[in-house]
């Protein structure tokens, strides 16, 4: 009984002290002050963790299509370039404003596809990461990750070629 009542006045302890944290507004919350190393390791886990779980299970297809690459090329470069970057493109405004900072995609390659695809349907909160899978459908958000894989091997020029080809059938 006495643990009983321990682990009570412990919970409702926390319970408070959680509270007044809110309300209080102790967490900064704005995007040009850094979190400190265990908030941000502690946001960076539970985010890979959703991401992970809640893409078990996604069937991907074939990302090899070139046209379905072609496709996807023209709707990152109209959507995606100005956080997530292009071939040669060091940064943008958009971007270094932000934090966390977006990836720049065309450096650096999600491993995992189905991850990729969940990221791009369901969006990221807190990060400015859209859902894009609101407005646009599975094929076309498949035709982007098509694209995210050959991305970091595009040169500029290549890039500008893949992603102009399309353009101008839409």
């Amino acid at each position: 009984m006495q643990m009983f009542r321990t682990v009570l006045v412990l919970g409702a302890a926390g319970l408070v002290g959680g509270m007044l944290f809110i309300y209080l507004g102790i967490f900064n919350v704005a995007a040009d002050a850094p979190h400190t190393k265990p908030a941000y390791w502690l946001m960076e886990t539970i985010r890979e963790r959703s991401i992970g779980v809640h893409a078990r299970g996604i069937a991907v297809p074939s990302l090899r299509n070139p046209a379905q690459i072609a496709s996807g090329g023209v709707d990152y470069n109209e959507m995606c370039t100005g956080c997530h970057l292009e071939p040669g493109v060091e940064g943008s405004e958009m971007a270094s404003a932000m934090y966390p900072q977006p990836p720049n995609l065309a450096e650096v390659q999600r491993d995992n596809p189905a991850e990729t695809f969940w990221i791009i349907k369901h969006g990221v909160k807190m990060s400015g990461m859209p859902a894009w899978g609101l407005t646009h459908d599975d094929d076309r958000i498949w035709a982007m990750v098509a694209f995210l894989q050959q991305l970091p091997r595009l040169t500029p020029a290549q890039y500008r070629i893949l992603t102009a080809r399309e353009a101008n059938d839409r």
